[in-house]
């Protein structure tokens, strides 16, 4: 039975599991969660995931719900290579490190300024809160500072020499902010570096991920 991945590539955490299915040449069948109509919402997906949001995976009957609980399953039961998630103890550890503190930090900063920079006002056809972009853009500054400074000082990937999950996650919470007009390839030169490093190792999936996400940051404005 193929496993069924049920996503919007809208979503960071969905576009950093695509990548790593489609990479790692993993069969699967990709169901099309479109948010916008407020399918997630439903009835039929509330059943699948009473969360409410994406991505989900359904492994021969088997739904997992949480994007970092999905990639480091999916390195453990599907044929991948042991960069990505390492079974040394001291390797994985080091992912789990930066998989435990992108929650409150990568993810949390970035996404935060996407919405109060781009998103709230798009669903609410009102000008930014210019107050809360200040205060969410100096916070996620911060996050890119201890990216490029601390995760990123002595290594070409964030927690070591080879991609890891890590990494594909990071990646796809950074890219999001573009779309709200905010390129961190612009003030970090070790992130710029990192990102196009990712790209390149997994390509072109990176650039297929993020397809749409490359059109809106075009079109989007200030």
């Amino acid at each position: 039975m193929t496993l069924k991945f049920y996503g919007n590539l809208l979503s960071q955490p969905c576009r950093a599991i695509f990548i790593f299915l489609k990479a790692n040449q993993i069969p699967y069948e990709f169901k099309f969660i479109d948010m916008t109509k407020g399918e997630h919402l439903s009835e039929e997906y509330e059943k699948l995931n009473p969360l409410k949001k994406v991505p989900v995976i359904e492994d021969r009957g088997f739904i997992l719900r949480e994007s970092v609980g999905i990639l480091r399953y999916l390195c453990r039961e599907k044929k991948v290579q042991d960069h990505w998630y390492p079974t040394d103890s001291k390797q994985q550890a080091k992912v789990d490190e930066y998989l435990e503190w992108q929650h409150l930090d990568t993810r949390l900063n970035c996404a935060m300024y996407f919405q109060y920079k781009f998103l709230i006002p798009l669903l609410k056809s009102e000008p930014p809160n210019e107050k809360k972009v200040t205060e969410f853009e100096r916070r996620m500054k911060t996050t890119l500072g201890l990216i490029e400074n601390v995760w990123l000082k002595d290594t070409p990937y964030l927690t070591g020499n080879e991609i890891t999950i890590a990494d594909l996650l990071g990646a796809c919470e950074i890219e999001q902010t573009r779309i709200a007009q905010y390129d961190a390839r612009t003030e970090y030169p070790k992130i710029a570096t990192w990102l196009e490093r990712v790209r390149y190792d997994v390509n072109p999936y990176y650039d297929e991920a993020h397809g749409i996400l490359n059109k809106m940051a075009g079109k989007s404005k200030l």
